[in-house]
């Protein structure tokens, strides 16, 4: 099992090359001031739709939350809010995970000891 640290380090790294790019782009977007204007437009619109879209899929089955986060790294390419909010809903969700998975752990613990020496769970 990875740590989340390495996790972490590893998906730095991955998105260095990523993040020149996209700074590379945002530059060459800027000199036209219309331009700029009209990337705005575009990526509020469409990360709006995306979260909008997924919020309606999150009581149905499917990956709603996961759209909705696509939604807000799609927001998080222009707006500064949009990405702290996205840090928030990953570290709630890692806290979530532990939680679950430390549940879990003392749930088969105890199933363990429940069922007593030289019986298993089939």
């Amino acid at each position: 099992m990875t740590r989340p640290e390495d996790d972490a380090d590893k998906a730095q790294r991955l998105g260095k090359p990523i993040a020149r790019f996209m700074a590379r782009w945002r530059a060459a977007i800027r000199k036209y001031p219309w331009l700029d204007a009209l990337y705005r437009v575009v990526i509020t619109v469409l990360g709006g739709l995306i979260v909008i879209v997924g919020l309606i899929l999150v009581p149905l089955p499917g990956p709603g939350w996961l759209i909705v986060f696509l939604g807000l790294t799609v927001l998080g390419s222009e707006y500064h809010w949009a990405r702290r909010m996205l840090g928030w809903l990953r570290r709630a969700l890692a806290r979530f995970w532990e939680r679950w998975n430390a549940w879990r752990a003392s749930r088969a613990a105890k199933r363990a000891r429940s069922a007593g020496p030289g019986l298993t769970d089939a």
